[in-house]
């Protein structure tokens, strides 16, 4: 099937495809064999057969699921680490966009790498969202109590931007970039240049917010507590320890 009226594509990718690079990051899109340390080069064909051919012996010799499931996910993330990339999301989607440059032909694309996308700012009202994902599995488990803490460094540069943004910012490049031939333009969605905020902030400010509208169950108790961010390791074991580990040797 061919979309002969195809205007432009935008394609969302992730500002993680440049792995754990610090420092500026130019908007360069990846070229098919491109990889993060420069020392080999991604063959994604060769990266699917690998996998084809993994999934068939495991299949052969009978394995269950749960362990074909925990094989392949190491093997991907072997592949990953192997071409310099921390993991199978952010080395798929440096794929996906050596896919797109060769297969675009005369068609537009723009690309759109966005950093972790959390709740509204404002449209349809703020703090709207409708899946669980990333960093909001956090503040969920803070609300329901299930989470007290957090092992972390309190000034890390937490690079959120709200959905209704990237959201703009897409519809904004779709129409900037329509019937307008390109090789390919690469948008940076991130807030930490512009207007960083640091992880303590997001854990005083949840806190802060959450004391004051606090989270009520449908008994009418309240889960969340204070929040504790460990800097260290040895803080961080020492409170599980107490909180978690003891409790359960007492009973």
């Amino acid at each position: 099937m061919k979309c002969i009226n195809m205007k432009v594509f935008l394609h969302i990718s992730t500002a993680y495809v440049s792995s754990e690079n610090d420092g500026l990051i130019l908007e360069k899109q990846f070229k098919s064999g491109d990889s993060i340390n420069g020392k080999t080069k991604v063959d994604i064909n060769k990266e699917k057969e690998l996998m084809e051919e993994n999934l068939k012996q495991l299949t052969t010799i009978k394995a269950t699921n749960k362990e074909i499931v925990s094989f392949m996910k190491d093997l991907g993330i072997q592949r990953a680490k192997h071409h310099g990339w921390p993991n199978t999301y952010v080395f798929t989607k440096a794929m996906g966009e050596m896919l797109l440059g060769e297969l675009r032909k005369d068609v537009p694309l723009v690309i759109l790498r966005p950093s972790i996308v959390s709740s509204t700012y404002k449209e349809p009202f703020p703090g709207w969202i409708e899946n669980v994902r990333t960093i909001d599995t956090v503040f969920a488990s803070y609300i329901k109590g299930t989470a007290t803490c957090l092992r972390g460094d309190p000034d890390c540069i937490m690079d959120i931007v709200p959905v209704d943004m990237v959201v703009n910012a897409m519809i904004v490049a779709m129409a900037a970039h329509v019937n307008h031939p390109n090789s390919g333009i690469i948008y940076h969605g991130t807030s930490s240049a512009s207007n960083p905020i640091k992880l303590h902030q997001i854990i005083d400010w949840s806190v802060e917010y959450l004391t004051k509208h606090p989270y009520i169950n449908k008994d009418g108790s309240i889960n969340a507590r204070d929040f504790k961010l460990l800097t260290t390791e040895t803080s961080f074991q020492k409170y599980i320890a107490i909180h978690y580990q003891l409790p359960l040797k007492v009973c």
